[in-house]
């Protein structure tokens, strides 16, 4: 796979340094250690210049000067712990200019998305995809006037071809490793197909399955990227939240105007909590990827299991080259086909250490039935295009002990 050594921060900072140091004075905060919790929906002025200048940057009309410190308005635009936040979360993401944090994955999305389309555009996005996003395209892109163009996930012939010939192409959105059969799209290869048009429609990946730790879209061409915070980022299955990082300064600038307007900013308390989580993020997502393989390894060959869906399992070549030209590792996401539905629910249903339950990325483990669940708004030729069958069961490795969760498994495969 490609080399796992990151590139160090310009100032001489590596990212596991970086992400405990930028973004935070403490002499602003009474010389706490750490970021304190500002509880506050409004902000005094030091003068009227300064909010006459904080309102034209807020709505707009006027672009920040090379380190102005602008001041504080109304935690709608902007706060402390938000600002913090997002220093802290963009050396995680190599290549980044910014990021803005959300109050949910979803709102990252559809603020990212609508910030470049409108109607009479196209949006060519791969499948399968979070069913979220897809209903995000279906229900509300696609009356709005936006004509969605899927893919299947991973046919990069196909989708060159779909970037290329879609007129009007506002944007395109992939989702690598797609949820939840993992199939791996070629990032580098489609933002190439991008950058022949003119205008070059902005790429966009959820990198929600393996970043910020083994999929760096950015450096591969992608000029942003998106998360559900909820998931690894935060780890720890208790909050709610999204992020958005750009390559370019201005196309952030896009995205951070439809938040002003639609309010979608991540609280101060949330905020606080996920910047704690920031500094372990990639150790918790190494030892969930660890024990994911060896769980991978051992299920491959059991009688109950007709395919074990994982990425260092991969049988096509092409899907190997993917693999190990973009990531660093294989994640901790893997799926399970049991063949039928009544064999997914009973394996569900005999569980005794993983949960039944949606979501991922969390310190847990978690299981679920992407046909009924996550993905359940489908139609029948959507599920097969996806490759969501009645057997496949969707696995989110997390810390526990591998051999503790790998018994679990077999005694519910009976």
């Amino acid at each position: 796979m490609a080399d796992s050594k990151p590139a160090p921060h310009p100032k001489g900072l590596h990212a596991k340094t970086n992400v405990l140091t930028r973004g935070f004075d403490p002499a602003l905060s009474v010389g706490s250690a750490r970021p304190a919790v500002f509880r506050s929906s409004t902000y005094v002025f030091p003068s009227p210049e300064a909010a006459e200048r904080a309102f034209d940057l807020v709505a707009g009309r006027a672009r920040p000067e090379p380190e102005e410190s602008v001041a504080l308005i109304y935690s709608r635009f902007n706060h402390p712990n938000a600002e913090i936040l997002e220093e802290q979360v963009v050396p995680l993401e190599p290549g980044a200019a910014g990021a803005l944090v959300f109050n949910t994955g979803m709102s990252a999305i559809m603020n990212a998305l609508l910030a470049f389309l409108k109607p009479g555009a196209a949006l060519v996005y791969t499948v399968p995809i979070y069913g979220g996003t897809q209903k995000l395209v279906q229900a509300f892109l696609e009356p709005w006037g936006v004509r969605g163009v899927p893919v299947p996930a991973g046919q990069s012939q196909a989708l060159d071809e779909a970037i290329r010939a879609t007129d009007a192409l506002g944007a395109v959105l992939i989702e690598t490793p797609a949820n939840p059969t993992l199939v791996m799209t070629d990032i580098a290869r489609a933002c190439r197909a991008a950058a022949s048009l003119s205008p070059r429609p902005p790429v966009l990946v959820d990198n929600t399955l393996l970043g910020p730790a083994f999929q760096h879209p950015l450096e591969l061409g992608a000029d942003l990227v998106v998360y559900s915070a909820t998931k690894y980022l935060s780890g720890f299955s208790d909050l709610l939240g999204g992020v958005v990082l750009a390559r370019e300064p201005e196309r952030l600038h896009r995205v951070r105007l439809l938040r002003n307007l639609f309010g979608t900013i991540l609280q101060p308390d949330e905020c606080w909590i996920l910047n704690s989580r920031l500094p372990t993020v990639v150790l918790r997502m190494r030892r969930a990827c660890e024990n994911a393989q060896r769980i991978a390894q051992e299920l491959a060959g059991h009688k109950g299991i007709a395919r074990v869906h994982y990425p260092t399992l991969f049988d096509d070549s092409e899907q190997r080259s993917i693999r190990d030209s973009q990531c660093t590792a294989a994640g901790a996401m893997l799926s399970l086909d049991l063949g039928e539905k009544s064999a997914a629910f009973d394996f569900l249903r005999k569980l005794r250490i993983a949960r039944n339950a949606v979501s991922l990325g969390g310190v847990e483990t978690l299981v679920c039935h992407p046909k009924t669940t996550t993905h359940s708004g489908f139609t029948d030729e959507e599920f097969a295009q996806a490759g969501v069958t009645d057997g496949l069961v969707r696995v989110s490795i997390g810390i526990e002990d591998w051999r503790d969760l790998l018994e679990d498994f077999e005694q519910a495969l009976g």
